[in-house]
């Protein structure tokens, strides 16, 4: 399951980041495997998705979501 597929309202885990040209910026960001992330909000055709990571608010594209392997856990 990735982060694209995370309906807003859930949390997650982050568990695999894949894609090497944008696995570091992804990290830089601060989601780093085991990092509990708050799906806030999509936009009307899904593209960007805004999350809640460590306290601070992220956009990411669908492409970006799309790299990060999560987990759904209870919030």
């Amino acid at each position: 399951m990735t982060l694209q597929d995370i309906n807003p309202g859930q949390y997650c885990i982050v568990k695999n980041i894949r894609g090497n040209n944008l696995r570091k910026r992804i990290i830089d960001m601060g989601l780093i495997i085991g990092t509990k992330i708050y799906v806030k909000k999509t936009a009307p055709l899904g593209d960007p998705v805004e999350i809640i990571v460590r306290g601070y608010s992220l956009t990411l594209r669908k492409a970006e979501a799309r790299t990060i392997q999560v987990e759904r856990v209870e919030g």
